[in-house]
């Protein structure tokens, strides 16, 4: 029997790539707008895993189907784990905006203490309030400029050195074997299995 899960996002990036990593015969994925709801919950949250819990639970309310929600962002060391749960919401504005102004704050941070890492937790709740979250982490540098046309978000700022590019130079299907949401959806597959779910 397949179970039909609603993902906390219209995000069609998002969702096709959970759907590569998750989808099986037993479970089907939908979008908020596929599932017929709308919903917008303020992320009050102190943590990646607190803010997706409180997307996934109002999407499992709103449904009442089994959800999952994605909160993710970039920390960076010089800036004590900053932006972090606001990276979305790190100033007004497009993504670039928020590249230039993470870039302002870091121009007196030395090169080679400019690590960081973007970081994805998922979460997952079901309507008889089970819930559980996994998370997923990937390592790298910020750059001074942006480099690459890929991406989204800080992608063209943040550099892989295994790859020795940044993840808006990286193809998409290599930045989705690699990347902090694939290692989460991996961690989230595994789960799933060991549930028998």
């Amino acid at each position: 029997m397949q179970t039909t899960y609603v993902i906390a996002t219209n995000n069609e990036h998002k969702l096709k790539e959970i759907r590569a990593i998750l989808e099986t015969d037993k479970r089907k994925f939908l979008s908020m707008r596929e599932a017929g709801i709308h919903t917008d919950p303020e992320e009050t949250g102190t943590t990646f895993e607190e803010n997706a819990l409180i997307k996934a639970r109002a999407a499992c309310a709103a449904s009442g189907l089994p959800a999952m929600a994605d909160d993710s962002g970039i920390a960076v060391d010089a800036l004590n784990g900053g932006p972090g749960i606001f990276s979305a919401r790190y100033c007004e504005g497009s993504d670039e905006d928020r590249v230039h102004f993470l870039l302002k704050n870091l121009e007196n941070v030395p090169d080679g203490q400019r690590g960081g890492r973007f970081v994805s937790a998922i979460a997952c709740v079901f309507p008889d309030g089970t819930e559980f979250t996994v998370r997923g982490e990937c390592f790298g540098q910020i750059l001074r400029e942006m480099r690459g046309a890929g991406g989204f978000g800080y992608d063209p700022v943040f550099f892989d050195p295994k790859e020795n590019a940044t993840f808006a130079q990286i193809h998409q299907e290599r930045k989705n074997e690699i990347s902090h949401r694939a290692r989460a959806l991996a961690k989230m597959k595994a789960e799933l299995e060991a549930r028998g779910l």
